[in-house]
């Protein structure tokens, strides 16, 4: 019995002595949780603090006593009002509170891979498209009219076209027409251009990333028109042409579909006459560049033994990896249209996959039954054209409307490619025209016809903006209401404004640089090739 009750107090003791030190350990972790919370939301940084107060000095006169004056206190933002711009950034709205004027740094990573993503379309994935595709003794003249076009663009973007396209100081107080075709001289040379988001295009990305994104859309749109004149127009031409063309087509057309006052802004300008939307460029880029391609192609002539002589691609392996590298960059393209790295911007991400996909392997289904074949070069316009296609409905658009424009976007063009210019017999020597004008347009008009708020674009309805111009109207039960009868109005608009400029501006410019510099080399040049003629180099010496 005394053995037992000895072992009793020792249990005791042993079980005290644990659950002291199991309290010590709650003690701790509970003042190390108070500690960090302490630190966490304390009402005033370090480098606020009052400093210590220094001993009384002694008694001074009363004529030299001074009162100092009061140094009111920062007041710190409640937890509430944190959280409530927390929230605005996982919704994609702008903040009002602390984090206002501050980027965000998700948003704006994304924005800067999608910024570089768009640059790799151009360079290489452009050049080597468009590279492969031509006759080995111009290849390295394509590559230099996409880095020439890459720094012209860059200095014009500086000095005066981002603030052409995304100022707003042209529209006033009156509303002026003009700054529904153009934006304000405010940031020329960049000016204010900086780490503040411009909260009148993005809630988080920064003014500067923003200004660079869109900067790569407008590097890639001339370059598109080269497909066209491949082979046949002088290296100086190109670039006086583009300088021009930026000018009279690109920033206006930029600024009426995207810019803040814009004509046909339909989505963020409350004001907008022609409520079209426009995602991602069917009508800025892919209209603009391959109508203007056609046009400079007829006015420029055909290339030297046109339809006498084989002008087949020298390499299509240059040009599937130049695709591959182009679908990729799309995902910039089009994604990153969202500005955010939101639910629309993986809606866009799955979009294109469809697109571009069901496009490439209905062209290459096309050729089989129709050539016996499919072949590399179908299967590679097939996905650019899907792609195309997409642009300016990705944002839009559900997963069956995708699909369906997919294979819209492989018959449409194939015809176009392989019907149309046989029997019209111009020179569209990359078929430009086939895949970006006709494309761009079908895109545009599928859009108005397809666009719904089920893709999650709620955008489509907003209150602030297009229920305001028209795009959105209130339904029998008072909710706003995609109003597709306006849509559908206001693309074909659209599309017909963006016709008319780019046909009758490429005519005016095309002459004026015909008078000032000539636009073709001699046809002893072009038949040496426009390396050795243009830039004195050769692609490849073996």
């Amino acid at each position: 019995l005394a053995i037992f009750k000895q072992q009793r107090r020792d249990t005791k003791k042993q079980t005290t002595t644990q659950s002291m030190k199991l309290l010590r350990k709650i003690t701790n972790l509970a003042l190390a949780t108070a500690m960090v919370w302490g630190f966490g939301t304390t009402t005033m940084s370090a480098q606020d603090a009052k400093p210590p107060e220094a001993p009384a000095a002694a008694a001074a006169p009363a004529a030299e006593k001074k009162e100092e004056p009061k140094v009111e206190e920062k007041k710190e933002p409640t937890d509430s009002e944190k959280i409530a711009d927390i929230l605005q950034y996982f919704n994609n709205l702008a903040p009002t509170g602390v984090l206002k004027d501050v980027p965000g740094p998700g948003h704006n990573g994304f924005m800067m891979i999608c910024a570089a993503l768009v640059l790799f379309m151009t360079l290489p994935g452009l050049a080597l498209f468009y590279g492969g595709l031509v006759r080995k003794k111009n290849v390295l003249s394509v590559c230099a009219q996409c880095l020439g076009i890459a720094g012209l663009v860059t200095i014009l973007w500086w000095a005066v076209g981002y603030s052409l396209v995304f100022g707003t100081n042209f529209t006033g107080d009156d509303k002026g027409f003009l700054g529904k075709i153009l934006g304000g001289t405010e940031n020329f040379f960049l000016k204010d251009v900086d780490g503040k988001p411009n909260t009148t295009y993005t809630a988080w990305p920064s003014e500067n990333v923003f200004s660079m994104y869109q900067l790569m859309f407008a590097i890639i749109t001339p370059a598109l028109i080269v497909g066209a004149i491949a082979e046949r127009m002088k290296f100086s031409a190109i670039i006086l042409f583009v300088t021009i063309w930026m000018f009279v087509i690109y920033f206006p057309m930029a600024h009426m579909v995207w810019g803040g006052t814009g004509l046909m802004n339909g989505v963020w300008n409350a004001d907008a006459s022609i409520p079209a939307i426009d995602f991602a460029g069917g009508t800025v880029v892919h209209m603009t560049s391959g109508w203007s391609a056609l046009v400079l192609c007829i006015l420029l002539g055909k290339r030297v033994g046109f339809g006498k002589e084989k002008m087949a691609p020298h390499s299509m392996v240059l040009c599937m990896v130049g695709t591959g590298m182009l679908w990729v960059g799309w995902y910039g393209f089009n994604a990153g249209s969202a500005l955010a790295a939101d639910g629309i911007a993986g809606s866009a991400f799955m979009t294109t996959t469809l697109a571009a996909a069901t496009a490439g392997f209905v062209w290459g289904v096309i050729e089989k039954i129709l050539k016996g074949h499919a072949s590399i070069l179908g299967i590679c316009s097939g996905i650019v054209s899907g792609l195309v296609v997409i642009t300016p409905a990705c944002g839009f658009v559900t997963a069956n409307g995708a699909m369906l424009i997919g294979v819209l976007a492989a018959v449409v063009p194939y015809f176009f490619v392989m019907v149309v210019k046989s029997k019209l017999g111009y020179d569209d020597a990359l078929d430009t025209f086939g895949v970006h004008a006709v494309g761009g347009t079908l895109g545009a008009i599928l859009t108005g016809l397809l666009a719904t708020v089920d893709s999650g674009n709620t955008n489509l309805v907003g209150a602030d903006y297009a229920l305001k111009n028209g795009l959105a109207k209130l339904g029998a039960d008072g909710a706003a209401v995609l109003d597709s009868g306006k849509l559908l109005t206001s693309q074909l608009t659209a599309v017909a404004i963006t016709l008319v400029l780019s046909i009758v501006g490429t005519i005016v410019i095309t002459f004026i640089v015909k008078a000032i510099v000539g636009l073709r080399p001699t046809p002893e040049e072009e038949t040496a090739g426009l390396d050795i003629t243009d830039h004195q180099e050769e692609g490849y010496i073996l």
